[in-house]
């Protein structure tokens, strides 16, 4: 523990940098997992439970457009809990945006099925998977803060990995237990309610992430904003003011990583289930199999960009995704699992290399006193432009022109996010106390 202190001066223990990580990372791992249960069950099971009167796929298009709902509401939650982030402090919003989407998750598992309360049903849904994108909009920035704020300046893009870990991780928890409950349950039983159970499970974990995140305190380049009494009283307006082209491409370098990651889960979940008819625990297994491609890549990816710089391994992963996206027709229409499981591999591995980085390189775009607000806009902007529609747009591209229409979507979207990356200056010398205007 090493001794810090207060903006009053008073003396307070200040958690190790590999407990602070560790800290981000279960906090981000819960959230996913909250936000990403959502997605497999839209995929599986929701038309049917929500939307029984609609065709088999315009069900599947109406579940995934509620999926998408929260990713319309994430840069409302960025903005929210952004501003008294940076008003506040990092601590307890992190608090906050946990018991938010916990709270929703449960609800979501509590919520009766059409045939129960009738229309009310999907609006309730749509409201609760809004509240979910409300949570998850204010986690990503105060858990990168946290880390990236706290870490050696040469290390920072090693510590900034660690809430990147949480997707991969999130998702692997939320697969592996929609797989168990269908490998133990007939169907009537898994459609009716074995679906609810995981998002009934998101209490337990989120009392664990509360219980670790009190402990926390807040992190040295906030503390020195208020020790200066510099903060922002619009953190909002100076993000506009101060950087609105980093914003602008910051997101844009986000939007490869979030198409790479739906295209691969909710999308691909969708598309062998149905098109290519591989059995659903068959796919839920290559999925959870081939998520640590991406949690290796995001690994490799962080420790490079302390090496050769955010720029450089941001471009080489969208070269690698835009292979990828050429690629992916030749194995997925096959049918096989095993080449399958291959493309999912090559695209979640591309979506690791894509996504380490971020981690430090959007907070390093921008100033301490609105970095909060910034980073997680930036963030969740690139959501709703990648993230949100992209299993919507991969099944409607399928529908229409075939699987080989959804590879040059996503190798025409990993040339949008390398030029971003080439506009956008290297950051990894820069300090995280302060940061050049444009």
């Amino acid at each position: 523990m090493a001794d810090t202190r207060t903006a009053g001066g008073a003396a307070r223990t200040q958690p190790r940098i590999g407990t602070i990580a560790m800290a981000s990372f279960i906090g981000t791992s819960i959230e996913f997992y909250d936000f990403y249960i959502y997605g497999t069950a839209a995929a599986l099971v929701l038309n049917g439970a929500f939307f029984p009167n609609l065709s088999p796929l315009a069900g599947q298009l109406a579940a995934f457009s509620t999926f998408a709902v929260a990713f319309i509401a994430r840069p409302v939650g960025s903005l929210l809990f952004g501003h008294f982030g940076d008003r506040v402090g990092r601590k307890s919003m992190l608090v906050a945006s946990l018991l938010t989407m916990g709270l929703a998750t449960v609800g979501i598992g509590l919520l009766p099925g059409y045939e129960t309360i009738g229309v009310a049903a999907p609006i309730l849904l749509v409201v609760l998977r809004f509240v979910q994108g409300i949570g998850l909009g204010g986690e990503w920035g105060g858990a990168v803060l946290l880390a990236a704020e706290n870490a050696p300046d040469a290390k920072r893009g090693w510590y900034g990995v660690f809430p990147q870990f949480g997707p991969g991780v999130g998702y692997f928890g939320a697969a592996a237990s929609f797989l168990a409950l269908s490998a133990t349950m007939d169907n009537e039983a898994f459609t009716s309610w074995g679906w609810r159970v995981p998002f009934l499970a998101s209490a337990v974990l989120v009392i664990i992430g509360l219980l670790v995140r009190i402990r926390l305190v807040e992190t040295p380049a906030f503390a020195e904003v208020l020790r200066k009494r510099e903060r922002s009283s619009m953190p909002v307006i100076d993000m506009f003011q101060s950087s609105s082209w980093r914003l602008l491409l910051g997101a844009g370098t986000m939007v490869i990583s979030y198409v790479l990651f739906y295209l691969a889960t909710t999308f691909m979940l969708s598309y062998g289930t149905v098109t290519l008819e591989i059995p659903r625990d068959t796919m839920l297994t290559l999925q959870i199999v081939t998520i640590w491609a991406m949690i290796v890549g995001t690994a490799i990816s962080g420790w490079a960009s302390d090496r050769f710089g955010r720029r450089a391994v941001l471009i080489f992963g969208c070269v690698f995704a835009a292979v990828v996206g050429l690629v992916l027709p030749l194995l997925a229409s096959t049918g096989s699992p095993n080449l399958v499981a291959t493309a999912l591999a090559l695209m979640l591995g591309a979506m690791g290399l894509c996504y380490g980085p971020i981690g430090s390189f959007l907070p390093e775009l921008f100033e301490v006193r609105y970095r909060y607000t910034a980073a997680s806009f930036a963030y969740t902007i690139g959501g709703v432009v990648g993230g949100g529609f992209a299993p919507l747009i991969g099944t409607e591209l399928a529908a229409r022109y075939g699987i080989s229409s959804v590879g040059w979507y996503l190798a025409a979207v990993a040339a949008l996010s390398a030029l971003c990356a080439i506009i956008l200056p290297e950051t990894k010398n820069t300090s995280l106390r302060m940061v050049e205007r444009d």
